[in-house]
């Protein structure tokens, strides 16, 4: 494995380290840095704004709008959005739902969702957690009862992240509750947020933030051809869903650039005869620092390249 790049790697990485800080507007990527964005607007501005370069869903099947780059690229792209501190694309769309329907969704479901979940013209949000099916997802109680050309659901979803900006959620269901095995009763079906029967309560956290959700449904009908894949293979969709999403949370790229500044801080703060960054103590734990940082970005990479030759890493979930 290398981490040297190439000259055409340097070139890509200017390239869009040069778009990042031109085409992303400057007010919003100062909101990001500063943990402050306006939210939903920022984030939809920022999607769009990348979709339309083509930059949004790099991670998709090509004939889906994705790229065929190599896995150092896709950690380039990684890096420099983040770098840059632009807000990266929602993950509930283009590395959750977005790659599961684009593998395993009929042709009309990929019509219907992908352009849309990619240009963040849908906001999705997650219902896959229960109050009583959390680390234990598979134990999960929400039904699904197919009626005619519906499907009849019923249940609770917990801590559902931003789910107050969510125009559609993606769901974890259980469709055949005798199945020999939990996992085997479980579908993955799509729902709109404002079908009636859906009541969306507020979880307050402690700081007094609002960013988590219940979801409550209420004998909601939903449309039998917006189930994702085949009945009861949820749990299989589920699976590919997260090992999506876990190689996308090492944030190596914001990492760096809060080490980065932590640096540039320490060398105006006064220590001593010196600065603090003259320290040896402090200098021997930023060193630390940057070599743990440098392992997990050979992890990413490794990770990646598994991923890329269909070989399934253990790494992913750490």
């Amino acid at each position: 494995m290398r981490l040297a790049m190439t000259e055409a790697d340097t070139a890509f990485r200017d390239e869009l380290r040069e778009f990042f800080t031109t085409e992303i507007p400057a007010e919003i990527r100062e909101r990001a840095r500063n943990d402050a964005l306006n939210l939903p607007e920022d984030m939809v501005v920022t999607q769009r704004i990348l979709n339309k370069a083509g930059l949004a869903v790099p991670n998709w099947p090509v004939e889906c709008g994705g790229k065929d780059w190599s896995p150092l690229q896709h950690q380039i792209w990684s890096d420099e959005m983040q770098l840059a501190y632009v807000p990266g694309p929602l993950n509930f769309n283009t590395s959750m739902v977005g790659p599961v329907i684009a593998q395993f969704g009929s042709p009309e479901v990929k019509e219907r969702f992908l352009p849309a979940t990619a240009n963040l013209d849908i906001w999705w949000c997650q219902g896959f957690s229960e109050p009583e099916a959390g680390s234990d997802l598979a134990s999960l109680r929400t039904t699904a009862v197919r009626d005619g050309d519906y499907y009849i659901i019923n249940g609770q979803k917990t801590w559902t992240t931003l789910g107050q900006y969510a125009d559609w959620i993606f769901l974890l269901v259980r469709t055949n509750p005798d199945a020999p095995k939990k996992q085997a009763g479980i579908s993955f079906i799509l729902v709109e947020m404002n079908t009636p029967g859906i009541t969306l309560r507020p979880i307050k956290l402690i700081d007094g933030s609002y960013e988590v959700n219940e979801v409550f449904f209420e004998d909601v009908r939903v449309p039998a051809n917006q189930l994702v894949g085949e009945e009861n293979a949820g749990w299989s969709y589920a699976k590919f869903l997260l090992s999506n999403e876990r190689t996308g949370i090492a944030r190596i790229g914001t990492t760096k650039a809060w080490l980065a500044e932590v640096k540039e801080r320490a060398t105006k703060t006064p220590q001593g005869h010196g600065t603090l960054l003259d320290d040896p103590l402090f200098a021997a734990r930023v060193a630390e620092v940057e070599g743990e940082l440098l392992a997990l970005e050979l992890t990413q990479m490794r990770v990646s390249e598994d991923e890329a030759s269909g070989k399934p890493n253990p790494a992913s979930s750490i």
